[in-house]
């Protein structure tokens, strides 16, 4: 028998793991790449608008371009209301889900995020509520959910920018968790704004029984070259253990006698794939 030629392994390998990858990447379904050139199929509400003197539907979230040197990107602007304007407590932005993630499923959920500027609350994850629901209920409507935000809590603990998590505890003032740099054993960076961030967050909706009602955030961004885990097992909000059907996000200024501040968070490119997925959505363009 003829024996085959070491590059022919090396060719074949190569061969199938871009196979792999391939499929792999194409069981991503699109849930928005705001490459259009107005919102559509998106319900934004203010749901607590304090401002005084009352301004009508003072938050932005609106599609706009980035300038860039090889291509132009449109993404999404999430601001509760312009610079310097307070007292819009709850900016509301949701959309349905291509498919909804059923009770006892694992689905991969990617976006990207940047900071357009601190000081800021934003918080952003899936809901198992109606629209009517998500109105009614506000941050309630979160299960996994992550949050941005430098604002200061009601105790006066500081808040640095780092992306978090919901955990569960019985301090009030204590029910999010920096993500982890594993490897330098410490809580992970603050974001860095203007910077894009990579986010895998694998969501398990089996019954808390059965282990779930969590989900794991991978991130690839600042100090995380690569796709890095950045925290096992967060906790769904609520635990509701009903299907998963709508992507959500929500901002606020704060109160006029404590105000957070309302810089913006950018959104492009949110996908939903069956099971634990963690390639890049092969319709990607590259970012910089």
């Amino acid at each position: 028998m003829k024996r085959l030629s070491a590059p022919w392994y090396i060719a074949t390998a190569l061969v199938c793991t871009f196979l792999a990858f391939a499929t792999h990447s194409s069981q991503w379904l699109l849930v928005e790449n705001f490459e259009q050139s107005e919102l559509k199929n998106w319900t934004i509400v203010d749901t607590q608008n304090d401002t005084n003197p009352f301004i009508a539907n003072p938050q932005i979230t609106e599609i706009r371009t980035e300038i860039r040197t090889d291509d132009d990107n449109k993404f999404l602007i999430k601001k509760p209301a312009k610079d310097g304007l307070v007292g819009n407590r709850k900016a509301l932005s949701f959309t349905s889900l291509p498919k909804t993630v059923d009770v006892g499923q694992i689905n991969t959920f990617y976006t990207e995020i940047s900071v357009e500027s601190f000081p800021n609350n934003h918080a952003f994850g899936l809901s198992n509520l109606n629209a009517e629901g998500i109105i009614k209920s506000g941050y309630n409507a979160f299960e996994p959910i992550l949050r941005v935000t430098d604002k200061y809590e009601s105790n006066g603990f500081k808040n640095d920018g780092t992306l978090m998590v919901k955990v569960d505890s019985d301090d009030k003032y204590r029910q999010y968790s920096k993500i982890q740099n594993f490897s330098a054993d410490k809580p992970a960076s603050p974001l860095k704004t203007s910077q894009w961030y990579k986010i895998w967050f694998v969501v398990n909706n089996k019954l808390v029984v059965n282990g779930g009602q969590t989900y794991d955030v991978y991130v690839q961004g600042g100090e995380f070259l690569e796709q890095t885990l950045v925290f096992k097992q967060a906790d769904f909000r609520m635990k509701r253990e009903l299907p998963l059907n709508y992507f959500f996000a929500i901002c606020n200024t704060g109160s006029h006698k404590k105000p957070y501040g309302n810089g913006g968070l950018r959104y492009d490119n949110i996908y939903m794939s069956k099971g634990i997925n963690l390639s890049l959505p092969s319709a990607l363009p590259l970012k910089k």
